[in-house]
């Protein structure tokens, strides 16, 4: 899903630049979404308009677009390469409506870029995207309504987009964004609450360590994991990394994954967290750009740094805190720029017993 700032900032020329990218081998489909205030005969956007959304008959009217030669959006969809066009124009109030309609005609597995603000309101896709120029100066309220959602904010100028469309990547069908950064999954806790190694307990047949592999893979551009028991997860095909000296606990792990890495930028995950909220983690790369960690709170100032970014920034402090007989995490805060932020309810779940794991389990398997 693309959204857009303001008016002729670039969302079509952005849709289109994807199409023409990823259409050639996987078939799109383009949908572009006008949400009607209120059928009063007065274009969204302002003016006398065109008169389509003051002529709806109904909550909502899906049209397929057959002619790609005129200058339309949805004209300029189909000539970029998609497959097939719509046009949905519906009452803000039935959007949800319209939507199911929609998809029911295209398919649940359809492959799709859609232009709009507002329908992210009533759905989440796969990846939502949001264009801005330099030069405007105000938002428009549907824009500021869905910005804390965007996975990423792009701007664009006279020379293009300032953002590297490489990283965005169509995989199994799925829209994901890569981050320049590395994922250090920790497998080397002993477990000691659940009794067995929790990492290799069962999520639909397969473990919970290639279950988290999985969430990551194609968000991040490198993944490593933090064990010394490097045989034992040689069957995820991942590089893993042993601690520079053992028994000293997950300070020493998050030290050797962060000397090993190829990034600045590292989300750390302990292997009992077994759903990642991506876009959790995606902001939390974002605030890392003026930090040396991003450390999660919950409750009563409870730290989460199991479920933090570390920049390479912070490895000196974490050196020297090793280096003091330190063994805690939280030791090596107080010499490192450290940004918390507020962790909202339930948005992060740990499996810390076996009662914890088969609630999950059985949710998991419930969801599916």
């Amino acid at each position: 899903m693309i959204g857009s700032a303001g008016a002729n900032v670039g969302k079509t020329t952005l849709a289109c630049a994807l199409i023409k990218k990823f259409g050639k081998t996987t078939d799109i489909t383009g949908i572009k979404v006008t949400t009607i205030k209120t059928k009063d005969g007065q274009c969204p956007r302002g003016g006398q308009g065109c008169g389509g959304c003051s002529s709806l008959d109904g909550d909502f009217h899906i049209t397929e677009e057959t002619d790609s030669d005129s200058e339309k959006d949805t004209a300029r969809l189909l000539a970029a390469g998609a497959k097939r066009v719509f046009w949905l124009r519906v009452i803000k109030k039935r959007l949800e409506v319209g939507l199911t309609t929609l998809l029911d005609m295209i398919g649940p597995d359809t492959v799709s870029i859609c232009e709009s603000n507002s329908l992210r309101q009533v759905a989440e896709p796969g990846l939502f995207l949001m264009v801005e120029s330099r030069s405007l100066k105000t938002w428009k309220s549907s824009a500021r309504n869905v910005k804390e959602y965007a996975d990423r904010i792009i701007v664009a100028g006279t020379s293009g987009f300032d953002f590297d469309l490489d990283r965005i990547k169509l995989t199994d069908r799925k829209w994901t964004l890569q981050e320049k950064a590395t994922a250090i999954i920790m497998a080397g806790g002993g477990s000691r609450r659940m009794g067995i190694d929790k990492s290799m307990l069962l999520i639909k047949d397969k473990p919970i360590i290639k279950h988290i592999c999985d969430q990551l893979s194609g968000t991040f551009s490198q993944i490593l994991i933090s064990t010394d028991d490097v045989e034992k997860y040689a069957f995820l095909g991942l590089d893993c990394i042993p601690d520079k000296i053992p028994g000293q606990g997950p300070l020493m792990g998050i030290a050797s994954a962060l000397e090993a890495s190829a990034n600045e930028l590292n989300f750390v995950v302990a292997c009992d967290i077994p759903h990642i909220d991506l876009r959790l983690v995606r902001k939390m790369l974002a605030e890392a750009q003026a930090a040396d960690m991003v450390i999660p709170t919950s409750g009563n100032k409870k730290y989460e740094p199991l479920f933090a970014v570390y920049c390479k920034s912070s490895l000196e402090a974490i050196n020297e805190a090793l280096s003091s007989g330190a063994r805690k995490i939280i030791d090596a805060f107080a010499e490192c720029r450290v940004k918390y932020i507020k962790l909202k309810t339930k948005q992060l779940t740990n499996l810390n017993t076996m009662e914890e794991y088969e609630e999950f389990r059985q949710k998991y398997d419930a969801q599916v």
